[in-house]
C-alpha cells in the first residue's frame, strides 16, 4: 500500500521527471487535508460497530427483499456475512482516507470483488447502497465533530461504488 505522496513521486520517478507545479499542488493538498482525514478514520475506528450497524437496518429498510426467504441475506449466516462485508468495506476506506490513495482499496478489497459477487449471486445495487449509507453515516458524524472538509470522506466510499458498478464492454 502506498500513500499519495509515494504514488506521486514514483510516477514522476518511472517517468524521469522532476516534481512540477501540479505535483507539488497535490503534495500541498495531501498535507493540507491531512488532520481532516486523520480525524475522519478516528471517528470511524470509534463508531465503526454502530455504523455498519445502523447502515444495515437502513439498507435492509429500504431493499426489504434482502431479508425475506430467497433473499440474499435470509438466513443468520448470510446475513452476517453481509454485515462483515460492509465491515470491511468501511475499515479499507478508513485506510485509504488515511493515505489519501484508494491503493489499498484496489489491492485488498475491488480486486475480483465483482466477480466474486456475481458467481456468487450477490447483488451489486444493494451493495452500493449499502456502501453509500455508510459514507452517509460518516459523513454526518465528521461534521458533527466539527471537521473543517467533511468532504474528505467521500472519495474512498465513492471509489468502491464506482469501481464495482462499473462493466466490462
Amino acid at each position: 500500500m502506498r500513500d499519495a505522496v509515494t504514488t506521486l513521486i514514483k510516477n514522476y520517478d518511472n517517468t524521469g521527471r522532476y516534481l512540477d507545479s501540479s505535483a507539488l499542488d497535490s503534495i500541498k493538498s495531501y498535507f493540507d487535508s491531512g488532520l481532516d482525514r486523520i480525524k475522519a478514520a478516528a471517528i470511524i475506528s470509534a463508531n465503526a460497530a454502530g455504523i455498519v450497524k445502523e447502515a444495515g437496518v437502513t439498507l435492509f429498510a429500504q431493499v426489504p427483499e434482502l431479508i425475506r426467504p430467497g433473499g440474499n441475506a435470509y438466513t443468520t449466516r448470510r446475513y452476517a456475512a453481509c454485515l462483515r462485508d460492509m465491515d470491511y468495506y468501511l475499515r479499507y476506506s478508513s485506510y485509504a482516507l488515511v493515505a489519501g490513495n484508494p491503493d489499498v482499496l484496489d489491492e485488498r478489497v475491488l480486486t475480483g470483488l465483482r466477480e466474486t459477487y456475481n458467481s456468487l449471486g450477490v447483488p451489486i445495487a444493494p451493495t452500493v447502497i449499502g456502501i453509500q449509507l455508510m459514507k452517509d453515516l460518516v459523513k454526518a458524524k465528521v461534521q458533527e465533530a466539527g471537521v473543517a472538509d467533511p468532504s474528505v470522506v467521500d472519495y474512498p466510499f465513492d471509489y468502491i461504488t464506482r469501481s464495482i458498478s462499473e462493466t466490462s464492454i
